[in-house]
């Protein structure tokens, strides 16, 4: 039985794809580019000591002592470590790839709620998605955007959007049939019944979908530094490359702390809005 071509498949479609769409991918570069840059100007303009107080009232306010403690502890470390240019650079391509994630995500979560054709097209192309190895996709990514940051965001986007997504659209689904019946029942449209029942009921499930997008992000954005893109995670494989077991124990020390303030503090956010409700 002859082999499928499916490498030359591959190939050529994509070939296809970069010389049809150059244009559209080199406005993507621009575009994230942009956010990347203005991200980390912001985060680099104050000194790294008031930085570290605006993040100590952030956590003081989102999770009380224990978190603003380990927050100040964890970045004096940073700073400390002389990590903290790369850390900035990390942070801000976290949280791009993390708002083009949101943004794409909870739409297409809310579409595969709302519609089984979509949800039929989606799930198969999420389970696709989470089985493939992460390294496969830098590949397109370098194909299409080169080397650099830009790669390194969408290759965090495409391995990152899963879980916003089905948890987005479970969070939807899980919304209690009565609750919808009344919303019918008193007139509500459909805008007013998602924004003002479902997603609210939802946001527990939303956030927690979110919370596992950064951290996939983050995780990504180290691997991507492999294609150029510059951070803790070029340190980490630059310490690696080179046997610096040292090196590479700092700075993935300093992931792990990043890390862990970014998952608690998206852990935060929602208990926070409902103590205060």
């Amino acid at each position: 039985m002859p082999k499928i071509p499916l490498a030359s498949w591959i190939d050529s479609l994509v070939e296809w794809m970069g010389d049809t769409f150059s244009g559209f991918f080199n406005a993507i570069s621009f575009i994230i580019e942009g956010i990347v840059e203005f991200f980390t100007d912001v985060f680099m303009l104050p000194h790294p000591y008031l930085f570290i107080v605006i993040l100590a009232v952030l956590a003081y306010l989102l999770g009380r002592l224990p978190l603003t403690l380990f927050t100040v502890i964890g970045f004096l470390i940073i700073e400390n470590l002389g990590y903290w240019p790369q850390t900035m650079s990390t942070l801000s391509l976290v949280i791009t790839a993390g708002l083009i994630s949101i943004v794409l995500g909870v739409p297409l979560g809310i579409w595969a709620a709302y519609s089984k054709t979509a949800s039929r097209i989606i799930i198969p192309i999420l389970d696709f998605m989470q089985t493939m190895p992460a390294f496969v996709y830098l590949l397109p990514a370098v194909t299409f955007f080169s080397l650099g940051v830009v790669p390194g965001v969408i290759a965090s986007v495409i391995f990152a959007i899963p879980p916003t997504i089905r948890l987005t659209r479970l969070g939807i689904m899980q919304v209690s049939g009565e609750l919808t019946e009344a919303a019918d029942a008193f007139g509500s449209t459909s805008g007013q019944k998602l924004f003002k029942v479902q997603l609210p009921l939802a946001m527990p499930t939303l956030m927690a979908g979110i919370n596992q997008t950064i951290m996939l992000c983050l995780s990504m954005v180290v691997i991507a530094s492999m294609i150029g893109a510059q951070g803790i995670g070029a340190e980490v494989y630059r310490a690696v490359t080179q046997l610096q077991i040292g090196k590479g124990f700092e700075a993935g020390l300093a992931v792990v702390i990043l890390a862990i303030v970014l998952d608690r503090f998206t852990q935060n956010i929602f208990k926070t809005k409902k103590r205060g409700a």
